[in-house]
């Protein structure tokens, strides 16, 4: 649920009764609300001449005034709908998009839209009951926490309107489309096109629009960009109108590919998990590293997993070598427990983390992404491969919550799953160690007798914070994760 703030102020005292209005830097000087009676507001200008905007359809259309603010009665009124805090130490977030579009009735705790954070994707839901005025944000937008996502048509809410001089010129002989167009900040547009004209950097109000009501439309935009030199070339409005002249029977010319073809280079901004990226990687690059590779016959896990996957009787679930790894790996730590701890520069403390929640670096299309099993060490195997599939889908829907992606003591990355046979991990701060892991493959092993025979090998590298963690520790710490893997019956023993 979206949980808008609001200071409320109380207005003086008079006989007429008491209403109630949102805070604001100034306090409206007006008169007091009337009922709405009628389905047309009259909103008054310098010459005490009216407007009169039908009111019927365009509910969520507003003309503001600078003189005075517009009656609007105890039946309904405007409300923003702000971006909430979503998370402990976010300042921002990308809109990823609408549910709603403009002029929907809304229910309340209906989602409005999808935001994302640098920790995670969020639903924001409609605290209120009305109708979507208009949008003040677009797909891919930045919106800063406590901004105004969207105003809504409230029914019920007592909301002056705010200031605003946009009909200091408009004049006694404005017409009711004049009226309209200046409603939204000056014209009538979609939130497609608004972002098509600040992609292109057009102020919205210098472009005539051909639509309905003088509606700004893409193919405005284009032409407007082509007669100021913004668009050189005029391929863009081409490609835009080619479908209505093949219908309409108008000729298209042929432009041929080496002479209408361009290869521009394209800006493409960082948002979500890959700015997240951008900061932890930058950050951990200042860390002096140290890696420990070792290879690991996991003909044993093999033969482990396809026991599990013959016997098993839950058909959601699918057995993979993973969740072994990953327990195999908790109860190594158990014995080496400075492999799971953060480090504290500033106080200089190293902290022994007595969870063990295990990341698990997961490749989304929306930019890597590490959630986190909580608490593997009371977990079992079968515990561990419900919880990672859980994550894995949720990773892909682009759905996981702050917590899923929060408090983690040290990660593993799964290199083989793609096909690498292995890497050079960089830490995952505050973590101290982080290990990717290779694909398992076939490879000739040579026997003490000088006979080969094949085996299934796998080859880890340790990446381990040097101010934290030595050579030694890593060494030993890593023997026991590979005695455990290579002998499956050794982890039954130490399991609880």
């Amino acid at each position: 649920m979206m949980i808008v703030r609001r200071i409320w102020h109380k207005r003086a005292s008079s006989s007429t009764p008491r209403f109630l209005y949102p805070y604001t830097k100034t306090t409206p000087q007006s008169p007091p609300l009337s009922p709405l009676t009628a389905h047309k507001i009259s909103f008054t200008g310098y010459a005490s001449n009216s407007i009169n905007i039908d009111y019927s359809d365009k509910v969520g259309c507003c003309l503001f005034s600078s003189q005075a603010l517009a009656d609007v009665g105890t039946s309904s009124g405007i409300v923003d709908v702000p971006l909430a805090q979503t998370g402990e130490g976010i300042a921002e977030c990308e809109l990823l998009k609408w549910f709603v579009e403009e002029g929907d009735e809304v229910e309340e705790f209906q989602p409005l839209c999808e935001v994302q954070s640098d920790k995670a994707t969020i639903e924001i839901t409609s605290r209120y009951k009305g109708k979507v005025a208009q949008f003040l944000y677009v797909p891919g937008d930045i919106v800063k926490v406590g901004e105004t996502l969207l105003k809504m048509v409230v029914e019920g809410a007592q909301v002056p309107m705010q200031k605003h001089d946009v009909t200091e010129n408009i004049s006694s002989h404005c017409s009711e489309g004049e009226a309209k167009k200046s409603k939204t900040g000056g014209v009538l547009s979609t939130p497609a096109v608004r972002y098509l004209g600040k992609q292109y950097d057009i102020n919205l109000n210098d472009v005539h629009g051909t639509g309905k009501d003088g509606r700004l439309l893409k193919e405005d935009i284009l032409k407007h960009a082509i007669q100021k030199g913004i668009i050189k070339d005029s391929s863009g409005l081409d490609n835009a109108d080619s479908g209505d002249q093949f219908l309409r029977g108008e000729e298209y010319q042929y432009v041929p590919a080496e002479l209408g073809s361009q290869h521009d280079d394209k800006t493409v901004p960082l948002r979500g998990f890959q700015r997240t990226m951008v900061k932890t990687m930058s950050m951990a690059a200042k860390v002096p590293h140290f890696h420990y590779v070792e290879e690991i016959n996991c003909d044993a896990l093999v033969e482990l997993k396809e026991s599990f996957q013959n016997d098993n009787t839950e058909p959601g679930v699918k057995h993979t070598f993973l969740p072994s790894l990953i327990k195999s790996l908790s109860v190594a730590m158990s014995k080496y427990p400075w492999i799971n701890s953060c480090f504290n520069e500033d106080s200089m403390e190293v902290i022994l983390k007595g969870s063990h929640n295990i990341g698990i670096a997961m490749a989304t299309p929306s930019g890597l992404v590490v959630p986190n099993i909580k608490n593997v060490q009371s977990l079992s195997i079968l515990e561990i491969t419900k919880e990672l599939s859980r994550l894995q889908q949720l990773a892909l829907a682009n759905k996981l919550n702050p917590e899923d992606i929060t408090g983690g003591t040290i990660t593993l990355s799964n290199i083989g799953a793609i096909g690498g046979k292995f890497g050079a991990p960089i830490l995952n701060l505050p973590e101290v160690a982080i290990i990717a892991i290779g694909r398992i493959q076939k490879v000739a092993h040579f026997a003490d007798d000088g006979n080969a025979y094949p085996i299934s090998v796998m080859m880890v590298n340790i990446g381990a914070d040097h101010r934290v963690l030595d050579g030694a520790t890593v060494a030993k710490f890593c023997n026991e994760w590979k005695q455990l893997i290579e002998k499956p019956e050794l982890l039954m023993l130490l399991m609880r």
